[in-house]
């Protein structure tokens, strides 16, 4: 048996690609973009199971009876397996155990292949019986939660029947409820958000558990508290409500692309977010301090998510060279790939502020124009940069000409004086502080 993968050769269109360099894209490229992430991550699954077989890997039997299971659910049930390969830390697993298990690594994680399957057949109510595995007595369901077993539990057996579903060690029963985003004794099931504005539905899960939930991250946040759960849906609410009035072309994107947040460690100040190519979908960020806020971070974020799908498909920069240049938004020299990412994810954010500086008053008036002016010039600069590294393909000369573009006519745009000098000033501060470490 295999699932079946019904992939195609995805392709974006001259008019769309032009859109995309501009900041934009709209519904059609976006959904186009997702749906080349989920073919890369069913081609990902299949690659570990490969790899754990041609690389004799203990768990290679495991891996195979649970893409077995996998494919029979797909038959059946095809939308829910497509829900939790396209989950972003299934991606990240699969991925980064292909290259351990082509590299020999002892730690690749194969047997994972069974929690995804499992969280398959749960979503799906079809009754099977499979093992699978846990870390220091944790089992990982990939877009459900955890179940917390003994410490000294390796192996877990999930079974899945009509009545509900028991995941077993040891003596230890855990039962996870029917709707497994809710906790219950021994269960921590990954919350959602859910909002509405002008017709436009929301949702999003909250991932704060799952191991690969965003790879490398040394900021990585613990489980939300209910409080600072409601917290969040509370600002959501709010957020979203921005955006689909006043941001709507934006909000469209962000529905499309972002599936799930994952809490970050506050920072000293401010908000902290990121991020990354493994994690489509997913957005890591610290608890936001109010609605204006998370809207200017989904906008970012999904900049990012758009750009990183686009390269899976479309090759923008040549070989890094070890070149380095500066980033008007780090404190660190940045090669050319992560110039690019910088510059368009800052094209969505100027954008942002150019609209919302019309629907501010006082203060925040000039803050808002302060923040358009800054980042756009940021952008125009850096994408003046990109230009002149000789680090592009044809592809990438074109986008970054469609980014110039978009940023000289915004520059047209007047701001306020004060607006301009207090962006002039943060700038120039970040300028020179970044001259006296990098000069």
């Amino acid at each position: 048996m295999k699932v079946t993968m019904n992939l195609r050769e995805h392709r974006i269109p001259v008019e769309e690609f032009s859109e995309l360099a501009e900041g934009g894209g709209g519904i059609a490229v976006l959904t186009e973009l997702s749906a080349a992430q989920h073919s890369k991550h069913i081609l990902l699954v299949r690659g570990v199971l490969e790899a754990a077989r041609a690389n004799g890997h203990p768990d290679a039997d495991v891996t195979r009876r649970a893409y077995d299971l996998l494919a029979a659910v797909q038959r059946r049930h095809p939308e829910v397996v497509g829900t939790v390969l396209r989950h972003p830390s299934v991606g990240a697993w699969a991925r980064r155990t292909v290259k351990m298990l082509d590299g020999g690594d002892a730690d690749a994680a194969p047997g994972q292949l069974a929690a995804v399957a499992a969280a398959a057949a749960i979503r799906s109510g079809t009754a099977c019986e499979i093992d699978v595995p846990a870390v220091k007595g944790v089992v990982t369901l990939p877009s459900l939660g955890q179940a917390i077993l003994s410490p000294t539990v390796s192996t877990a057996t999930v079974e899945c029947a009509a009545d509900g579903t028991e995941v077993a060690a040891d003596g230890v029963i855990v039962r996870i409820p029917r709707h497994p985003h809710r906790d219950a004794p021994g269960w921590k099931g990954l919350r959602s958000l859910s909002t509405q504005a002008g017709g436009m539905p929301l949702s999003l899960l909250i991932d704060d558990l799952d191991p690969y939930r965003m790879p490398g991250t040394a900021n990585i946040g613990t489980r939300l508290t209910e409080h600072e759960t409601t917290r969040w849906q509370s600002t959501l609410d709010r957020a979203w409500e921005l955006m689909v009035r006043h941001h709507e072309a934006v909000a469209r994107e962000v529905s499309t692309t972002i599936t799930v947040l994952t809490p970050l460690a506050a920072p000293a100040q401010g908000q902290t977010s990121s991020s990354s190519r493994e994690t489509f979908g997913c957005v890591a960020l610290s608890t936001p301090p109010d609605a204006t806020t998370l809207a200017v971070t989904l906008t970012h974020e999904t900049q990012h998510a758009k750009l990183s799908a686009l390269l899976d498909l479309v090759p923008l920069t040549l070989p890094d060279d070890g070149s380095r240049y500066y980033a008007p938004w780090r404190e660190d020299p940045r090669p050319v790939p992560g110039l690019l990412q910088g510059a368009y994810a800052f094209l969505g954010v100027a954008g942002f502020w150019g609209r919302q500086r019309h629907l501010e008053q006082g203060a925040a008036a000039v803050h808002a124009g302060a923040e358009f002016f800054r980042w756009r010039e940021a952008a125009r600069l850096v994408t003046g940069t990109l230009h002149g590294s000789g680090r592009l393909t044809a592809a990438g000369e074109t986008f970054t000409a469609g980014m110039a573009r978009r940023l000289d006519e915004w520059s047209r745009e007047t701001v306020p004086a004060d607006a301009r000098d207090l962006a002039l000033e943060r700038a120039e501060h970040h300028r020179a502080r970044w001259l006296e470490h990098h000069a």
